[in-house]
């Protein structure tokens, strides 16, 4: 195996398929890889054949919810324009994962519910809600979150990353997934270059 994809402490060992299934999202390349294939096996094949979003989407749905609202915040630092102030979208959703529960999953739907339209970042609200798979904290914690909602709003933060240097796809899907294998390998996400 690539070493690239050894060490995955914080990825669970299901197969890879399952966790697609589970966020009811897909990998359009063909592996040629069994059902029971797990996610270091998938990536490293997708590695092969430079599939980057397919990596970015399975990435997205591997990682524990923590780790994958983490992903989603970097990515959104990323955005911000050099001194500009961080939406409380995206303040909430970084307290959420320093002190996951229902306080700042609470405080993260009020700023999420409170976002303007134009405020992108919100993608990272939206993960930090909807993480364990409900709805929210308190009584909305009791509503299950439609099938991959968290995962779906980190890959599409990861995915708005991309396209703000489009003209250097490659070097910044890269970037991203080393940063994403760092926390799936129990780092903070920054690895050393």
């Amino acid at each position: 195996m690539n070493k690239r994809f050894r060490r995955l402490v914080k990825i669970p060992g299901e197969p890879a398929a399952r966790l697609l299934a589970a966020a009811n999202a897909r990998i359009i390349e063909k592996t040629g890889l069994p059902a029971s294939a797990g996610v270091g096996e998938v990536l490293e094949v997708l590695d092969e054949r430079n599939a980057h979003i397919d990596i970015l989407r399975l990435l997205s749905v591997a990682l524990p919810p923590r780790e994958r609202v983490w992903w989603a915040c970097l990515g959104a630092r990323d955005l911000l324009n050099g001194g500009e102030a961080p939406p409380l979208t995206l303040l909430s959703a970084e307290a959420w994962v320093r002190k996951p529960g229902d306080e700042t999953k609470a405080a993260a739907r009020q700023a999420l519910d409170a976002a303007p339209p134009h405020d992108d970042l919100s993608l990272c609200a939206t993960a930090a809600v909807f993480a364990d798979g409900t709805m929210g904290a308190g009584d909305l914690s009791r509503l299950p979150a439609p099938p991959g909602a968290s995962e779906a709003a980190v890959f599409a933060m990861n995915i708005m990353c991309i396209a703000r240097l489009a003209k250097q796809f490659e070097t910044e899907a890269d970037r991203l997934i080393d940063r994403a294998l760092d926390i799936a390998q129990g780092g903070n996400g920054r690895p050393r270059t």
